[in-house]
């Protein structure tokens, strides 16, 4: 595993660290959109106080905090894989490009003692998963790994009801800011409860702090950020298109990994890019939250 010196330098002096994913770059957008907001999250971070760190597989070697113009090459090359825990042995032994998912980029952020990861949106369970068993192994990934995600819920293609179930039985605590209502994704809240919901990033570092040191316990924290209200779309709005960018997927038979791409592509199409420039202002707001927190919990971890 090749780790940026900056990276590195920072984890060995306890300053604040905030992993990031890079399906977003090779997946989740389109050039150069996707390396323009790659780096417009990594300035949030920095003007935040901590210091980024953008993972990846590049030539078969996991990379923990790329360049910006390792990112710049990210987001032009094709055919870059998206790598979950399953993914990663092929990619590396092959000598690949492999863009890491949330529950990649967990595992990454874990090996190097990164607390706090910045996403979109995780991934749940998929509509309809009673009978096409479709559940994201992000899920399991936050049950078992110490990590802390900031996401604006979960992807909004997803059945969130039966998300929380499985997140509630995997044992992750799920936290809201500032919103009673767990975060939609495009809109602000799903009406769906959460644990506990917080005011300031100083608080959210207390209830990490309490999971990993004062009674230590496996597994993840959920944090749900509500996208900007000026940038959030009406349920009277996107779902309809939602619903219909679902059925389009069945009838091509699109399935596994290459949904989300393919839905959220299309859903960009029919908006006319209204839902990605919600997209994009939601993963900024996430990381200056996310910054933040780590930030604050960087401060209690020196005082142990």
């Amino acid at each position: 595993m090749k780790i940026n010196p900056e990276v590195k330098k920072a984890l060995e002096e306890g300053k604040p660290v905030v992993a990031l994913e890079s399906t977003i770059i090779s997946h989740g957008m389109p050039y150069p959109r996707n390396v323009q907001t790659a780096l417009s999250v990594e300035k949030t971070i920095r003007d935040n106080g901590a210091v980024p760190a953008t993972m990846g597989i590049i030539d078969g070697e996991p990379i923990v905090g790329m360049t910006p113009a390792l990112i710049e090459q990210f987001g032009k090359r094709k055919g870059i894989a998206k790598v979950s825990k399953r993914d990663f042995p092929v990619v590396l032994a092959s000598g690949g490009w492999g863009a890491t998912t949330v529950s990649g980029t967990i595992l990454m952020a874990k090996a190097v003692g990164i607390e706090v990861f910045v996403t979109g949106g995780i991934g749940g369970v998929h509509r309809g998963a009673e009978t096409t068993m479709d559940v994201s192994r992000d899920l399991y990934e936050l049950g078992e790994n110490p990590i802390t995600v900031v996401c604006a819920g979960c992807k909004a293609i997803l059945d969130i009801d039966k998300t929380l179930e499985v997140l509630e039985t995997q044992g992750v605590t799920v936290l809201s800011y500032r919103e009673k209502g767990f975060a939609n994704f495009y809109c602000r809240n799903s009406g769906k409860p959460v644990d506990y919901v917080f005011q300031t990033p100083e608080e959210a570092a207390k209830i990490i702090d309490a999971r990993r040191n004062k009674f230590p316990l496996s597994g993840g924290i959920l944090i749900s950020n509500p996208v900007p209200e000026q940038y959030a779309l009406p349920h009277s709005y996107i779902d309809g298109i939602i619903a219909d960018a679902i059925k389009e997927c069945d009838q091509k038979g699109i399935k596994g990994k290459d949904v989300t791409p393919f839905l959220l592509a299309r859903i960009a199409e029919i908006t006319g890019g209204r839902s990605l420039d919600t997209n994009i202002a939601l993963v900024l707001n996430n990381a200056k939250l996310g910054a933040q927190i780590a930030v604050e919990y960087a401060k209690l971890k020196k005082m142990h």
